[in-house]
């Protein structure tokens, strides 16, 4: 699990040019979503070996600088209530204004670390009107150009320390989350698996100030049900539905193996369950699909069929998942919930021996459908292997990589699907030169 760390502040002090810093720590591992919300950016980074996600909460910061919008206090008291480490952004430019009195006076009551980020600070007439800031309350001072990068180093070292990649020992058994829009049927779907029989159920202490973990044990089933806002008290403001169920899907998307998304049928499919899949499937994890309410719909008019085309087309290219149709309240197809989330953690860890990679599956990518040719250029791949990694992820050693594109690669993970089995689990594969 990353620590979380949200950008706050008014509009215009630099908070997306500082997310894109913060992200592009290493490129290797960034992973930046635009329009998880709207413009909401999310986004991983790390920094001296710790790793962190970053939430940029600018897009719903309102143009009105007069006055203290109530949706930006919202943004505010979310971030507080959900992230490790908020940087307040201010802008020297423009000097100590109204809002971000406004915005000091929330984070001076959290309890949360809390970092003055200085920003625009890129010559010296800037840097003589840096002290004003003191008067925020908010202590020391980072001084920063998100634009350039002078002063991010410093800033990240301060964010992070204290931080830590370890996490408690866990039980080695299928960690399984329940995501999804507010009012989805998570909480029902939890409890229907908890049930009433409590002794079967063994909370283990987490990383954070709630219980994150449930044990549960029973009908040949062994997993570790992470918490997720099912589980946890919602805050006391109402906060914005797309941004308050992003933010806790973050959480549990990440500390899991297994996603479990709820739909309802009766609203559809909408934008925000395609991010929340687009957040499971960027984050590697199995997924498994449950439009709940499925009681409730009208059966002359809608047909599981139809509604499973209709996700699958609105998931492509990622089509490849267990869909199931239930009514949480009355307790239809719950154990195949189950199911389906056992043999997608399964397939997200199988792991394929070199030699028969090689054996058949180079056969078909090598003579049966090779590449097409490029530029008169024969591209012949020689080797697969696949990677250590927790999720299957395997490598195409060839002469001329730069020349496989999309539909190709496309291509052969669908192949890669029909002979192995990866049901439910992103794959990631990659073509490098020999």
């Amino acid at each position: 699990m990353r620590n979380i760390i949200a950008i706050v502040g008014r509009p215009n002090t630099g908070k997306s040019t500082l997310f894109n810093r913060l992200t592009k720590s290493k490129d290797a591992i960034v992973d930046e979503t635009s329009g998880v919300t709207r413009d909401r950016n999310y986004g991983f980074g790390d920094w001296n070996g710790i790793e962190y996600s970053v939430i940029d909460t600018g897009g719903y910061l309102m143009d009105n600088e007069d006055e203290f919008n109530e949706e930006i206090r919202r943004q505010v008291e979310l971030a507080v209530e959900e992230s490790d480490v908020i940087l307040f952004l201010v802008d020297v430019k423009d000097g100590v204004t109204p809002m971000d009195e406004d915005v000091a006076d929330l984070l001076r009551k959290c309890n949360k670390k809390v970092l003055l980020v200085v920003n625009k600070v890129d010559n010296i007439e800037r840097r003589n009107h840096v002290a004003e800031f003191y008067t925020l309350g908010l202590g020391e001072l980072y001084e920063i150009s998100s634009t350039n990068g002078s002063g991010t180093g410093e800033l990240l070292d301060a964010a992070v320390d204290g931080m830590s990649n370890d996490l408690e020992e866990l039980p080695d058994v299928p960690k399984i989350c329940v995501v999804g829009r507010p009012n989805v049927g998570k909480s029902s779907i939890i409890n229907a698996f908890i049930g009433q029989d409590r002794n079967i159920v063994t909370p283990i202490a987490g990383t954070t100030r709630d219980a994150i973990y449930t044990r549960y044990n029973q009908f040949g089933f062994d997993f570790l049900l992470v918490d997720t806002a099912g589980l946890r008290k919602k805050a006391k403001v109402n906060e914005n539905i797309e941004f308050y169920s992003v933010m806790r899907s973050i959480r549990a998307i990440e500390r899991s193996d297994v996603c479990i998304l709820m739909l309802d049928a009766t609203a559809g499919l909408e934008s925000q369950d395609l991010n929340i899949f687009s957040l499971a499937q960027r984050n590697n994890k199995g997924i498994v699909i449950v439009v709940n309410k499925w009681d409730l719909v009208e059966k002359d008019t809608h047909t599981t069929k139809a509604f499973e085309e209709l996700i699958r087309s609105k998931t492509a290219p990622f089509t490849d998942v267990p869909i199931v149709f239930t009514s949480v309240l009355n307790k239809q197809r719950i154990f195949k919930v189950m199911e389906l989330a056992k043999t997608v953690y399964e397939n997200r860890g199988r792991r394929i021996s070199t030699s028969k990679l090689n054996d058949e599956l180079l056969t078909l990518v090598k003579d049966t459908n090779p590449p097409p040719i490029y530029k008169d250029k024969r591209i012949k791949i020689k080797y697969i292997t696949q990677l250590p990694t927790a999720y299957p992820a395997f490598v195409f050693f060839c002469n001329l990589p730069q020349y496989i594109k999309d539909p190709y690669k496309r291509f052969v993970e669908n192949r890669m699907r029909e002979m192995f089995d990866f049901t439910g689990s992103p794959m990631k594969l990659y073509f490098r030169e020999k």
